[in-house]
């Protein structure tokens, strides 16, 4: 299947790249997300006429996801869990904790935009995660995970 890029996908291509893609990913996330449209004679020449407004529409995104990253970069976020006396959790600290931590800082973020390179924390001391907002800008941030008292 061939679809039209409306925005930069990693690993895909840029914004109005006409890309060959298997029909699952297409037809179940692609299209559905928004983020293609199925190459068409007619959606390529709609395409074409929207342009300008979608590169306008992709700059204004980058521009506010830049300036996050640059509020969010080096951020500290202290999570108090219970854990046993050798400093393991009960539990663990997940992405929808971390995200929630800093949505409570005033940042909107979503859980799928935390990165976790080791999966869910489950000891206590300092990580530094990554927090992707687009494809090519990411922030990272500290992660105290503290024993609740």
């Amino acid at each position: 299947m061939q679809v039209i890029l409306l925005e930069k996908i990693t690993h895909l291509g840029d914004l109005g790249d006409i890309v060959k893609v298997k029909d699952g990913y297409g037809r179940n996330f692609l299209i559905p997300q928004g983020h293609a449209k199925r190459a068409t004679k007619a959606a390529i020449a709609e395409f074409e006429a929207r342009r300008a407004e979608l590169e306008k529409a992709q700059a204004e995104r980058v521009a506010a996801a830049t300036e996050l990253a640059g509020k969010l970069n080096g951020a500290e976020i202290t999570i108090s869990s219970k854990c046993g006396v050798d400093g393991r959790l009960f539990g663990s600290v997940t992405n929808a904790d971390i995200a929630e931590a800093i949505d409570k800082l005033g940042f909107q973020i979503k859980k799928s935009q935390v990165r976790t390179p080791l999966g869910a924390i489950k000891a206590v001391g300092d990580y530094t995660i990554t927090i992707g907002l687009m494809t090519d800008i990411t922030a990272d941030v500290t992660v105290k995970v503290v024993p609740e008292a």
